[in-house]
């Protein structure tokens, strides 16, 4: 009894889920019942590393470079076997609110044009690790207050068992605080900065990513404010999206805008890029508009709790195609409007 319970475990420990969480965004007519939606100078480094758990990224080293060991995850009930593609999808109604009460027959994902079995579905409020991600520089010395009160919103409305750190930025990426579940030390740290240097977004961004991969929820996203485009990273945009794209991660921004001086053009496009391909969404608000700033974090918060999980295991196991691009479809029950989703449309190749 013993020795089969030692290969249970041992089998067990060795079990991986490759999962991918969303970005297309698809539209199908169908019908809604009302009570099924919910309101809802890049100099590079030559020997970098990631700071470790408490500490600060240096100007010498690209953050990120390094990992430090992650804690284990604690979401056993999402632990199936190797080679699953796990696809986290949020469906809306025309009137934006969240579509809950759907169920596996209602759902159809494809892999590459060929429909898949789906093995794994899930519509659980789970536990998130996440990252924000916080823009100090010059900029945003006048929206400071404004913007940590919509985030005191966004850390109240989340899950009580999610944990957050929080990377702060302007002339470079800095980890202020390591993996916690009480929110007030993530606001905390902002209530008395002084913004001030340039905004090394790109970054922020990248050490951001690893460092959420050692969160101990197998649900990861990430929360970035800031106010302009970036103008001080040692990391490329390039470098950037690679890592996302193979990351399973999602990713959310906010983009405060000012009337006169609105974020737009490439830094715009940037970060509707970079949430876009992960399944998660940006926002561009008034940098004055306290209500809407609140709202759309609160928003943010209710949507990373109101998702599907959808897993599936790959049928073309033969292909020599190193990105694989997925489709998800809806056939919710008569009486909704127009649904849209969003999801990561795509995932890397299980080949090396």
């Amino acid at each position: 009894m013993r020795l089969r319970s030692a290969r249970i475990v041992f089998a067990t420990l060795f079990a991986t889920v490759l999962s991918l969480s969303g970005t297309a965004i698809s539209q199908q007519k169908t019908d809604v019942a009302p009570s099924q939606a919910q309101d809802a100078n890049k100099p590079k480094s030559e020997s970098g590393a990631l700071s470790g758990p408490g500490t600060d990224s240096t100007s010498h080293s690209k953050p990120g470079d390094t990992k430090t060991p992650g804690q284990a995850g604690d979401d056993k009930k999402l632990v199936l076997s190797q080679g699953i593609v796990n696809v986290i999808i949020s469906v809306t109604d025309p009137l934006g609110r969240f579509v809950t009460g759907l169920g596996t027959d209602h759902f159809e994902v494809f892999d590459d044009k060929v429909k898949q079995q789906i093995s794994h579905f899930s519509d659980e409020d789970a536990p998130i690790s996440i990252g924000v991600v916080y823009d100090v520089s010059g900029s945003m010395k006048e929206r400071i207050a404004r913007s940590v009160r919509a985030l005191r919103r966004f850390i109240e409305t989340s899950h009580n068992d999610d944990d957050f750190f929080l990377i702060a930025f302007n002339d470079r990426a800095n980890l202020v605080q390591d993996f916690t579940t009480s929110g007030d030390q993530i606001a905390g740290h902002l209530m008395f900065v002084q913004p001030k240097g340039s905004t090394a977004l790109y970054d922020a961004a990248y050490l951001a990513v690893e460092k959420v991969k050692q969160g101990r929820h197998v649900k990861k996203a990430l929360l970035i404010i800031s106010d302009g485009q970036d103008n001080h990273s040692r990391y490329t945009y390039k470098e950037l999206r690679n890592l996302v794209k193979e990351a399973d991660v999602q990713v959310y921004a906010i983009g405060i805008t000012d009337p006169s001086d609105s974020l737009n053009g490439f830094g715009r496009s940037i970060l509707e890029e970079i949430t876009r391909m992960t399944g998660g969404r940006s926002f561009f608000p008034n940098a004055y508009n306290e209500p809407e700033l609140v709202e759309i974090c609160t928003r943010i918060a209710l949507e990373l709790r109101h998702q599907y999980s959808i897993g599936f295991y790959p049928t073309d196991l033969a292909s020599e195609a190193k990105w694989h691009k997925v489709q998800v479809k809806v056939n919710p029950p008569k009486g909704l409007g127009r649904l849209t989703l969003s999801y990561r449309d795509g995932y890397q190749s299980f080949k090396k």
